[in-house]
């Protein structure tokens, strides 16, 4: 069993900057890809990017690539997401989310999931 806790959200203007943090609990962190994932208002729930257990290899959607950046610190148990650029369009409730394997990690099937925290870019 994995929680996940995020935090980091808020209201910023178009152009700056958010870093999200998700804190995760037990012992077996690094065995885990990581995602996040986003929800806008009356919109589907999209995949934004992962991170393998070792760090090593990323994926980001194409909306966000060159402005994000996903990372982890495994002797924390933490997964960020480092927002740069912020537009308008980003506005949506962010989540954590982890699964096992790296195999199909846009889908949007994990099986882990945090409560969520809200990003709102004001233009």
């Amino acid at each position: 069993q994995v929680q996940l806790v995020e935090s980091g959200g808020g209201l910023v203007q178009a152009g700056g900057s958010l870093r999200l943090s998700c804190e995760a609990s037990g012992r077996t962190f690094s065995r885990y890809v990581m995602g996040w994932l986003r929800q806008a208002p009356g919109k589907d729930r999209e995949f934004v990017a992962a991170i393998s257990g070792s760090g090593g290899i990323t994926d980001y959607a194409d909306s966000v690539k060159g402005r994000f950046t996903i990372s982890r610190d495994n002797a924390k148990n933490i997964v960020y997401l480092q927002m740069n650029r912020l537009k308008p369009g980003d506005t949506a409730v962010y989540y954590c989310a982890a699964r096992g394997s790296w195999l199909n990690h846009r889908t949007g099937e994990y099986d882990y999931w945090g409560q969520g925290t809200q990003v709102t870019v004001s233009s």
